[in-house]
């Protein structure tokens, strides 16, 4: 048995003891552990009896591991007995070990209380990007640069969208500096690829040409020696080759894509763009729905939860950075930033979103929303497709009623009650005019 005690800022205090048999039994567990450790003159390593190990090197020297030997299931039993809800590694407080046991506090961090507000019916503007035929013209043109050829140019200087070929090295006080020199290098003009000014003094310049360009880097440049430095480049124009578009015609619908005219294909385009706005439209009034909804209610977050949520947002960076095979530590040294500087920005974000979880998850609780076997069925079998698994493989690998799977369906079942019980509105003048 156990007795809490509630603190301030979700704080639970549990009062714990153990009895002397009790914890000299955890002694003696905690020797046998670490038994090899001890070396006392005329015994070999692991042979030095208890006794002697205490007289040699005094009972604390147990103490650790005892510790854990007995706070570890005690805490497992606390949490069970009081159903805690516990958010972060408990503090401990060993208060006292005598010839009467050991006495001992730990500190908690639990689940907070959230009060609520207004959650049904709350009033969130809605808009949605209107599809016409410039958007999809636009499609179409990003088709065809798609699908353009790079043709060599004559009889004319460099003109911007170009790509040129050339040589070219960089002189900071006369002197070469390191990484400044390329040959034969491909550069698309426009493409702010170098550093400002570069490619603009490009423009107006024909095959052969050599000359000198005058540039200054920027303050913030990632090469520390080269911060703020007026330099000069050298460079030679090899060869310049302009973009050449297909003809947007039936022919071209043909090359690249299902459809045999073009009429087929601006209907398909429009029609996925309207899919698609009408997507990303309740997709941001869901998440405008849950921050008012959020906005409404009120709860004193613990830092503990918020620290665990920087981390969960590293991760993740770290994860889809990874994919496009950037490292995030690598990206950081680029940047100049630390990982304790990039948490740091994460927090606000941070805070937003572990509120926005408490709500829904206490709205969830109040409405009594569950999920169901055959939502947990159908989520698993949506998980497989996506990861290319067998659907009894996953399950296996999971576990049946796999909590964060369950808590996903109920959170996802919330936000969409919240939805369809608010009131949309037309977007604010400001927002309008800005889409």
């Amino acid at each position: 048995m156990s007795n809490i005690e509630k603190l301030e800022k979700s704080q639970v205090a549990i009062s714990l003891e153990a009895t002397r048999e009790e914890f000299n039994a955890a002694l003696q567990a905690s020797y046998k552990k670490n038994k090899n450790r001890f070396q006392v003159p005329g015994f070999r390593k692991g042979k030095v009896p208890y006794q002697l190990v205490v007289k040699y090197y005094g009972e604390g020297v147990l103490y650790e591991d005892a510790i854990d030997e007995i706070v570890n299931p005690a805490y497992q039993a606390a949490v069970k007995e009081h159903d805690l809800q516990v958010v972060a590694r408990p503090d401990l407080d060993v208060e006292s070990i005598d010839e009467n046991g050991m006495k001992y506090k730990l500190i908690v961090t639990v689940k907070p209380e959230v009060t609520l507000g207004q959650y049904e019916g709350v009033e969130v503007p809605y808009s949605q990007n209107e599809v016409t035929d410039e958007t999809v013209m636009n499609e179409l043109e990003s088709m065809r640069k798609r699908n353009s050829s790079l043709e060599n140019v004559e009889g004319r200087s460099v003109q911007e969208g170009d790509t040129v070929i050339i040589d070219y090295e960089g002189f900071k006080d006369g002197v070469a500096f390191e990484g400044g020199k390329g040959e034969n290098y491909n550069l698309k003009i426009g493409s702010h690829s170098f550093i400002p000014g570069f490619e603009e003094a490009i423009v107006g310049h024909d095959i052969g040409e050599e000359f000198t360009i005058d540039v200054k880097f920027p303050e913030d440049y990632h090469a520390e020696e080269l911060k703020g430095a007026v330099a000069s480049f050298e460079v030679k124009i090899h060869n310049i080759k302009a973009e050449v578009l297909p003809e947007l015609d039936d022919e071209f619908v043909k090359d690249v894509s299902e459809f045999d005219t073009l009429d087929e294909l601006k209907a398909d385009i429009k029609k996925n763009q309207e899919e698609s706005a009408k997507r990303i439209a309740e997709n941001a009034f869901l998440n405008e729905v849950v921050t008012a909804v959020a906005e409404n209610a009120t709860v004193e977050i613990p830092e503990a939860m918020i620290l665990t949520e920087m981390d969960n947002m590293t991760n993740e960076q770290a994860a889809r950075m990874e994919q496009q095979g950037i490292q995030l530590q690598m990206y950081l040294q680029y940047m100049g930033q630390t990982i304790e500087q990039f948490k740091e920005s994460m927090k606000p974000m941070a805070e937003v979103r572990v509120k926005n979880n408490l709500v829904i998850d206490a709205i969830a609780k109040e409405l009594k929303i569950e999920s169901t076997a055959e939502e947990y069925d159908k989520e698993i079998e949506s998980m497989a497709t996506a990861y290319q698994m067998d659907k009894e493989d996953l399950k296996k690998a999971i576990g049946e009623n796999n909590p964060m799977i369950t808590e996903g369906i109920v959170s996802r079942k919330t936000v969409e009650y919240l939805a369809e019980k608010a009131v949309k509105t037309a977007p604010k003048a400001a927002e309008a005019d800005a889409e």
